[in-house]
């Protein structure tokens, strides 16, 4: 048997990953002495309600390495194969955690793959590799398909403030005041090409300039059709609507159920009312 494998930041819902029988290892975040688990004992619209009014900035957390071990040696022990599809390297620890635990367990049949991307990102690479199993392809077959696809898997995303990334100590104060004064709203990308960083591309006066922006790179980042366009936000919805239907004006069928919420572990950083899009590019 082959197990697909991820963690919170892919941003999929409790009951998709039974759904799709995915394995899920959560991250954790806490608010002060407050502690948490994504999705588990904290909701995505819950986090960003107490991240909106709670004085401490949020803390969030890899996967605790038991959950790793755990999964890899029962794993082992039956035989099975590991395909694992973790947060990009460039935003967290948790690959690195994977692949130490692997080489402690001391298995071949556990594949861990930086992912370069992240929540829908992600999502893309999570649903793909679980259609191959589906289809009987083996844990070797889908890491494969898993380093080439991620090449193409982009992400932009408009956020709304900087204050989350001036909080987080991202971003200094006279960038940030500056930033604040001008309506500035910077495009955030994160694909194979930044090695799996965030790095702001590009900024605007206005989010439907910025929104504009994204819709653009369309024509330069042509979208591989056999895959779903997922449209993000953070808590509301409002500007991911925006988004999709400017989408939609260019031709691309964004139904409701691509539009899709982003969690603790990349939303404490860009902070609510963002809105973002993750594709795969021909």
């Amino acid at each position: 048997m082959v197990i697909i494998a991820t963690d919170s930041a892919a941003d999929f819902e409790m009951y998709e990953l039974e759904k799709m029988n995915v394995t899920y290892l959560p991250m954790s975040v806490s608010f002060g002495e407050d502690n948490y688990l994504e999705n588990i004992s904290i909701s995505k619209e819950q986090f960003f309600e107490r991240l909106k009014t709670d004085p401490n900035f949020p803390k969030t957390s890899q996967p605790a390495p038991a959950l790793f071990e755990d999964l890899f040696t029962k794993a082992k022990e039956n035989g099975d194969e590991v395909v694992y599809l973790p947060l990009s390297t460039g935003l967290s620890g948790d690959y690195q955690t994977a692949m130490s635990v692997k080489n402690v367990v001391d298995y071949d049949g556990i594949y861990v793959i930086d992912t370069l991307t992240c929540t829908g990102g992600q999502r893309l690479l999570v649903e793909k590799a679980v259609e191959m199993r589906d289809e009987g392809c083996d844990g070797k077959t889908i890491a494969a398909k898993m380093e080439s696809l991620k090449e193409k898997t982009v992400i932009y995303t408009a956020m709304d403030t900087l204050e989350y990334l001036y909080k987080n100590g991202r971003l200094s104060n006279t960038a940030f005041y500056i930033a604040q004064l001008g309506h500035i709203k910077p495009i955030m990308h994160c694909a194979y090409d930044s090695e799996g960083k965030a790095e702001i591309v590009s900024k605007h006066i206005g989010l439907n300039k910025a929104i504009k922006y994204i819709v653009d790179r369309f024509d330069s980042e042509v979208p591989d059709m056999d895959y779903p366009i997922y449209v993000m936000y953070t808590y509301d919805k409002t500007n991911a609507y925006k988004l999709a239907d400017k989408l939609k004006e260019k031709g691309y069928d964004i139904k409701e159920e691509q539009i899709i919420p982003v969690g603790a572990t990349v939303g404490a950083h860009i902070g609510p009312n963002a809105c973002a899009v993750a594709y795969v590019k021909l």
